[in-house]
């Protein structure tokens, strides 16, 4: 064990915004952090733990690290108590409108942005429970940006009517900006910043989860013993073990994934349109080309960005796709539900072409995602559709959803409106029309 102490210098404390990235920074860190400060113990990882120490100026933060890399993560955190926790200059407030607000992101984003002054995240924050869409749009008039999820709205109409309202950022609070159009805000002098990639590991361990969930048949298996059922028809599923998994898109989340099917012992292919050599050179996975990696899969997990147009990815998984796939091959999505082409699918599930189907997003989930609607009936909708099938799971856009995930969202949206507030340069978070 290591460990160190520092005595908070800053008037403000241990304000949200240092917090917030010790806590990001012991996340990626392997070792365990303990914090102790008057008595009170958190866990470095956990930013609203380091809040609740209410550490004032004078106050001694005792440090402890414990694990495999202790000694790099005490230096890496002397580090950023030297610089991000002293004194900071005072920058004006960013007003910033927030749309489709859930109870989950409150607990977070009010917490990083309730102090104001020197240093902090210098932002107010009004919460809209409704959607961004062009007919919500006018609720951003005389903000200085927008916060947006996945399910929010922002064509040409939205960003015009937003920069007529004074609106200058656009943040989403998720890697995927598929849904702004990128040429008018540029058109508009609106800057778009989102978060690159906050867990990786939440993305693919439940895309994981969801496919052994399809191919052991869990949900069955927990329904037929709730019923005091135990008979085992049904429920036959498949060894990972041994098979191959071909792995589409083989960024930050499919290399997760890659891991995770390589430690059930199974054989990894990728296909990229941009290969990582590295990954080739540590022995995780061989790339091969689409259509190879189509014939030889057992399990096809899609982890590839939405990129419309000639040469895109809409669509990925189409007719002739699932044409050349296995029979009785498995298929997870957790990217983005265009690449899949619902129609395709539901023919080749009704012809019994798939062992099973995992889909944390799918084509036609819009009007679904975040929305309780268990009180209406689905009629003859993709999702209504969809459901008809035993051997396939639907979740409701959730592979995202882990507290670690949450935090880094937070964490990371609001580095990015500190940034356009104060002038930086937004780095790789910035999005712009090609």
């Amino acid at each position: 064990m290591k460990k160190f102490s520092y005595v908070v210098d800053n008037p403000m404390g241990v304000h949200a915004r240092p917090a917030a990235l010790l806590a990001q920074l012991c996340v990626n860190l392997k070792s365990a952090v303990v914090v102790e400060c008057n008595g009170k113990t958190a866990s470095g990882n956990n930013v609203l733990q380091i809040l609740a120490l209410g550490a004032k100026k004078g106050d001694t933060l005792n440090v402890s690290a414990e694990g495999d890399d202790e000694e790099a993560a005490i230096s890496q955190i002397e580090e950023l108590f030297n610089g991000e926790f002293t004194e900071k200059e005072e920058y004006d407030v960013l007003k910033v409108a927030f749309f489709g607000t859930k109870d989950y992101d409150r607990t977070f984003f009010s917490e990083l942005t309730k102090d104001k002054g020197p240093g902090t995240y210098n932002c107010d924050i009004k919460y809209f429970s409704v959607r961004l869409t062009p007919e919500t749009a006018s609720l951003a008039k005389g903000y200085d940006a927008v916060c947006i999820f996945v399910n929010d709205e922002a064509p040409r109409q939205v960003v015009e009517e937003l920069a007529a309202g004074g609106v200058k950022l656009i943040l989403l609070r998720c890697a995927g900006f598929n849904n702004v159009d990128l040429q008018a805000a540029k058109e508009c002098n609106i800057k778009v910043a989102r978060v690159p990639a906050y867990s990786p590991y939440a993305v693919a361990e439940h895309a994981m989860a969801i496919i052994q969930e399809a191919n052991r048949r869990l949900g069955k298996a927990y329904n037929k013993v709730r019923d005091n059922n135990f008979a085992l028809s049904g429920l036959l599923g498949v060894d990972l073990h041994n098979k191959v998994c071909g792995v589409m898109g083989t960024g930050k989340i499919g290399q997760c994934f890659a891991r995770i099917a390589k430690g059930y012992g199974m054989t990894v292919i990728g296909w990229d349109a941009y290969p990582n050599q590295a990954l080739v050179d540590e022995g995780l996975l061989t790339y091969v080309s689409k259509d190879e990696l189509l014939e030889k899969a057992d399990l096809i997990s899609l982890h590839a960005p939405l990129i419309m147009g000639e040469g895109g990815t809409y669509h990925l998984i189409d007719a002739d796709a699932i044409s050349k796939m296995k029979d009785n091959v498995m298929l997870v999505n957790s990217a983005r539900g265009p690449l899949i082409d619902a129609e395709a699918l539901i023919a080749a599930l009704k012809q019994g072409k798939f062992h099973a189907v995992a889909l944390d997003v799918y084509e036609g989930e819009d009007a679904n995602v975040y929305t309780d609607r268990s009180d209406e009936a689905l009629h003859s909708s993709i999702t209504a559709r969809l459901q008809m099938f035993p051997n396939l799971v639907l979740t409701s856009h959730q592979a995202f959803f882990t507290r670690e995930a949450l935090q880094a969202i937070a964490v990371v949206t609001m580095e990015n409106a500190r940034n356009f507030n104060e002038g930086n340069d937004l780095g790789f978070a910035e999005c712009k029309a090609q």
